[in-house]
């Protein structure tokens, strides 16, 4: 098909420059806690998906709610929570995609710890987009949420992922103790970082406070990138250093200090 040139009744592009669409507060009626929701666009026939950044700040989260064609969530800050009725509760964190079939019962929110910041998706049916019903008590919102990793399957050899890549004990360790390497993504990696008991969040503010106080920098040096990978900010890994001052003592803070440097330096 040829392109329709300008002046042809062809539709101009339009461009919605950033802080023309004022942000709104999520209705209390559809969602609990603080919830700001930021416009992104909006259906235009013969198009029908409109799509908005939702903001959680912790504890918040959406009331129970199906799309009579569902809906894409891709997480962009923090890590949150999402449940279809009936399954567990699962927790989603950045860079995660969901998809939540057609007319599937489901909520969606922030961990109770970490804000979380996700962009929404929706195709309209005849111009409704979501059928919003009860509010998630603070039973089910408070439910243990797991994580599942990204493949079931096991590695198919040791020392190599499921993508084929080597695994960060293989890159650690290389091949001088394949032992260390099966215990360390077997059990450490594959079992206690994926235990429910503590989001992976504060399991990484528990590895890092623990190697800050034993003055490991080389360690930390990993573990801080992971730990923001796992949603903890910046300002919060400097405030840990700056509390654990005074009960590790200042040598050991003055380090982590300059692997944190480092590290945020090198992002």
């Amino acid at each position: 098909m040829p392109a329709t040139a300008p002046g042809d009744g062809a539709q101009a592009l339009q461009i919605a420059r950033s802080g023309s669409q004022p942000p709104r507060q999520g209705p209390a009626e559809n969602f609990t806690g603080e919830v700001r929701v930021d416009p992104l666009f909006q259906a235009k026939a013969p198009a029908r998906a409109s799509g908005a950044a939702v903001t959680f700040e912790p504890g918040a989260r959406s009331a129970w709610h199906s799309h009579p064609l569902g809906q894409v969530l891709y997480v962009t800050e923090g890590v949150g929570r999402v449940q279809r009725w009936g399954d567990p509760v699962e927790e989603i964190r950045e860079g995660d995609v969901v998809w939540i079939p057609p007319g599937q019962k489901h909520w969606h929110g922030a961990s109770p710890n970490s804000r979380m910041r996700h962009i929404a998706v929706t195709e309209q049916l005849d111009g409704k987009g979501v059928d919003w019903m009860e509010k998630v008590s603070d039973a089910q919102y408070g439910a243990p949420a797991t994580r599942q990793p990204a493949t079931a399957a096991a590695p198919a050899r040791l020392g190599v992922g499921a993508d084929g890549q080597p695994t960060t004990a293989q890159r650690l360790f290389g091949d001088i103790s394949p032992k260390m390497v099966e215990l360390t993504d077997g059990v450490l990696f594959g079992d206690i970082w994926e235990r429910p008991q503590l989001s992976k969040r504060d399991r990484s503010l528990v590895t890092v406070s623990a190697l800050i106080a034993m003055n490991r920098p080389d360690q930390l040096r990993g573990h801080f990138a992971r730990a923001r990978e796992n949603g903890v900010t910046r300002e919060e890994l400097i405030e840990s250093i700056t509390h654990l001052a005074f009960y590790a003592g200042w040598p050991s803070a003055v380090t982590a200090l300059g692997v944190a440097k480092e590290v945020f330096e090198s992002k």
